[in-house]
């Protein structure tokens, strides 16, 4: 089952992000997630012509996507949230021009421990650069439980929930 709901959530983000898999294409995917995807937007405003710029805007995403075969306990949604956040962290490069990095962690697990429904919504890092004059990022976290087929998601993350409907 988690196999089909992987492979929907790759056909989801394949088209407008760059995605590895592990195990496919010597892809390198940080351990111990199954799979990657990074987006990237780079738009730039000006005034009549392209030389009179007044803005370059940068926008990314990285998200990391995780199965877990085995039911998912609080502290194993911590520890995951706290390597996705730090992996993501590190491929941020805060200069003028850059608006946010958002760092996503998509969890898929048979069953979830009840402490872990209720303490998945106040996970919650944020992180701001140069007092958001060079951007911020902050930490978006769903956890699609299968025997129950339902998402459980901090307030960033809302919208990844359509995902799985």
């Amino acid at each position: 089952m988690s196999s089909e709901v992987l492979e929907k959530l790759y056909n989801s983000y394949r088209p407008y992000y760059s995605l590895k898999i592990s195990g496919k294409d010597d892809a390198d995917v940080a351990s111990p997630f199954c799979a990657e995807a990074e987006f990237k937007s780079h738009t730039e405003k000006y005034v009549l012509v392209k030389s009179a710029k007044i803005a370059d805007i940068d926008s990314n995403e990285y998200v990391y996507f995780y199965d877990a075969q085995e039911v998912f306990s609080i502290e194993k949604v911590k520890e995951l949230a706290n390597l996705a956040w730090i992996t993501g962290l590190s491929k941020v490069k805060p200069a003028y021009g850059h608006r946010n990095s958002d760092i996503t962690l998509i969890i898929i697990c048979p069953v979830l421990a009840d402490e872990a429904k209720k303490t998945a919504r106040k996970i919650n890092f944020y992180k701001s650069y140069k007092f958001g004059i060079y951007g911020w990022s902050r930490f978006r976290l769903c956890i699609y439980e299968e025997t129950s087929r339902k998402c459980f998601a901090n307030r960033f993350a809302d919208d990844i929930k359509k995902l799985f409907l």
